[in-house]
């Protein structure tokens, strides 16, 4: 419901009409309606305990039921029966999870634990912190959902699958590793697929996505035709093209500090004569790192430590101003300095990684090529050439590049972190943006950034994708994006 109540409070839906905040109450029209609710719980990673939200005066505490009152569009259906099945799978996490031990940190469980960043992930209970389909799994069963989804921590046992060698594109040998929700509900179609034998695996945080069991260095990222917040989850032609290309591109341009997981192979079955989406697979893998140092993703920061249900960050953060000065420093720079050279990546809190050594920030990593923009304009003004490249992925436009890396970058993976460390650990949001504009200033003395970059982070309104506007719309898919206040702006 606050994921909802943020939409309404900052998006543009149909029949939106004005909104008003007047004693910590914010009012919106809605067509001929009036909803009305608490502000705090309308902004963005608002985590309320509870939340009723009144239309009309009556109370209403089921968002679902909510929406199907509400007069926003032929698509209300849709995003109705999906904000119920998000609902259904979030009550599920949440069911499940141990209550606080007490015991030991979120870290020293997972250097522990066989794979420590398959730990870690499988911590998130909540899924994307903007999205009214957080935990969207519309094709799973609840049997399914418990076998599969990383909340619940399964052994899922992928099947390898040995395919013919004329119908196969990628690497030898000719073998998929097909996910089982896959082999139970679309191999039967192939009769001429033989599995052979099965590989275990964790999933982590995208459930289509596994670390092996013998091998946890190795990613298998699999096709699963169940939508998972806004898409059906297949591998497409172009993810199998460009994932290899762009990881040999990225590792060339590497600034100091950053490493991209490298997509080493990828491949699909042919049906047709071309590469299916609903029989493809991508293979990462993960470089080394200190015996010392733990990796996670920075949306693991804001989930909740087994010790003691705050945000595991709280464990790392003794100082939280200096905790996010030193997370900025490690990640901004780098992320800048490719959007300079060309590559704006989609540095979101389950793309991007944080390096910890001793529990202190010290370097980052992206996985998930898929979502990048790649300027060969800009790669030519630095002597560069860009891969031949499939989709979407190829833009010239600053504008879109910086959407690319603003709205996952600081409008999602650094402001949740603020709001987190300012929920949890008593930081005054204003001195963490303060500190986060200080680093984007040391950045534009040097020379590592483009100038219209910088100024653009440092003064322009930030960009946040609209979630819920595009599960309206007659294109689901199509980015939208809703511009907000810089929190930087006022700090100097």
């Amino acid at each position: 419901m606050a994921r909802l109540w943020g939409a309404f409070a900052r998006e543009r839906l149909p029949a939106l009409g004005r909104r008003t905040q007047r004693d910590g109450e914010l009012t919106v029209t809605v067509g001929p309606h009036t909803l009305a609710g608490p502000a705090a719980a309308a902004e963005a990673f608002a985590r309320p305990a509870t939340l009723t939200l009144t239309l009309d005066g009556a109370a209403h505490d089921d968002p679902a039921a909510l929406l199907r009152r509400l007069p926003l569009g032929p698509a209300t259906p849709r995003l109705a029966a999906e904000v119920d099945n998000s609902v259904a799978n979030l009550a599920l996490a949440w069911a499940r999870q141990p209550h606080p031990d007490e015991g030991p940190s979120a870290l020293a469980r997972a250097v522990a634990a066989p794979d420590p960043l398959a730990y870690l992930e499988q911590c998130v209970v909540d899924g994307h912190p903007l999205h009214p389909g957080c935990r969207t799994r519309i094709g799973l069963s609840t049997e399914e959902v418990l076998a599969y989804a990383p909340e619940h921590r399964p052994i899922v046992d992928l099947v390898r699958v040995r395919v013919p060698d004329d119908r196969w594109r990628g690497p030898a040998p000719a073998t998929l590793l097909v996910h089982p929700w896959q082999r139970d509900h679309v191999l039967s179609a192939y009769p001429w697929l033989r599995p052979e034998g099965e590989v275990a695996a964790r999933p982590l945080m995208s459930l289509r996505t596994l670390a092996l069991v013998a091998d946890p260095a190795t990613h298998i990222k699999t096709s699963v035709d169940v939508q998972m917040t806004s898409a059906v989850r297949i591998v497409s032609p172009a993810a199998i093209h460009n994932g290899p290309a762009l990881s040999e591109l990225l590792a060339r341009l590497a600034p100091a500090g950053f490493t991209v997981i490298p997509e080493v192979a990828a491949g699909a079955v042919l049906v047709d004569g071309e590469p299916s989406r609903q029989l493809a697979m991508v293979r990462r893998r993960l470089p080394s790192y200190p015996a010392d140092s733990v990796v996670l993703p920075f949306a693991v920061l804001s989930a909740p430590s087994p010790a003691d249900g705050r945000a595991i960050v709280t464990e790392l953060a003794a100082d939280p101003l200096r905790f996010l000065t030193e997370a900025t420093t490690v990640m901004l720079p780098p992320l800048l300095t490719l959007l300079r050279l060309g590559i704006a990546l989609e540095a979101h809190g389950q793309n991007l990684l944080l390096v910890l050594g001793r529990g202190r920030p010290t370097g980052l990593w992206y996985r998930d090529l898929g979502g990048v923009r790649v300027s060969p304009a800009r790669l030519r003004a630095h002597g560069l050439e860009a891969p031949p490249l499939l989709g979407d992925l190829v833009s010239d436009d600053p504008e879109v590049l910086r959407t690319k890396l603003f709205a996952a970058a600081v409008s999602t993976v650094l402001a949740e972190l603020v709001a987190t460390l300012a929920r949890d650990a008593g930081l005054d949001p204003a001195d963490g943006w303060a500190r986060i504009a200080g680093v984007v200033d040391a950045i534009a003395a040097g020379d590592a950034a483009d100038p219209g970059d910088v100024a653009a982070l440092r003064r322009a309104p930030l960009p946040l994708k609209a979630t819920t506007a595009m599960r309206l719309a007659d294109d689901p898919l199509e980015d939208q994006w809703v511009w907000q206040p810089n929190p930087m702006e006022a700090t100097g």
